[in-house]
């Protein structure tokens, strides 16, 4: 029988009617420069809800340089042509006396979508694939703080039943996950190796494109 877990995912690849499927992978070194693109695209607006300030491209091109992708993981997704439009920064670090956990660490999740892909339920898929990813990788507390003000963020969170905690205009939210299953490990495996089909038939097209098409 399949636990809730791999339900949820199934539904979320499928997606619903007249909506593109959204498939999530993992990112890497090779794609260090597509994530900054991503980042430095996005508005005033777009990279307060994201970073909780206004900040500058220089303050961009540090945090990503600074992104070390042999202990957090960053998934990604892109569109036709072979953009990213939707970036989730999932950090780990120890887990502090007092907090919800049983375990030695916690996860902080973070995520951006670029305006193209607003409404397609982008914000929700990176958010499912690192809920099951913690939860494979042992790690039963995920949390997410955002501002009030970004409602995409607040419905994630509500949406996820994450319980939530409001203070000076923040929200505080985390997510208990349960213990990981075969299923669970199958549901990750499978999608990421969809998303890498994907993600290879896509650039190998935009490849195509900028060689056939003459230089000016």
């Amino acid at each position: 029988m399949l636990d809730n877990s791999l339900t949820r995912w199934l539904k979320g690849i499928r997606g619903k009617p007249g909506r593109p499927t959204v498939l999530v992978k993992e990112l890497g070194e090779r794609d260090r420069r597509r994530i900054l693109r991503h980042f430095l695209a996005l508005d005033d607006s777009d990279r307060l809800l994201r970073f909780g300030n206004v900040i500058s491209d220089d303050a961009i091109v540090q945090y990503v340089q600074k992104i070390d992708f042999s202990h957090d993981i960053v998934f990604g997704v892109v569109n036709r042509v072979f953009q990213l439009v939707g970036v989730g920064h999932l950090a780990f670090a120890k887990a502090d006396k007092g907090k919800p956990t049983q375990k030695e660490r916690v996860a902080e999740f973070g995520v951006s979508v670029s305006a193209s892909a607003r409404g397609q339920g982008v914000g929700s898929r990176l958010f499912q694939r690192a809920a099951i990813h913690c939860r494979n990788a042992d790690v039963d507390t995920l949390y997410m703080q955002c501002l009030t003000s970004n409602q995409t963020m607040m419905h994630i969170a509500k949406k996820a039943g994450m319980e939530i905690k409001r203070e000076y205009g923040e929200a505080d939210a985390y997510l208990q996950l349960p213990p990981p299953s075969p299923a669970s490990v199958m549901a990750e495996a499978i999608e990421e190796q969809w998303a890498v089909i994907d993600y290879t038939v896509k650039a190998n097209a935009r490849a195509a494109v900028k060689w056939l098409t003459p230089k000016k």
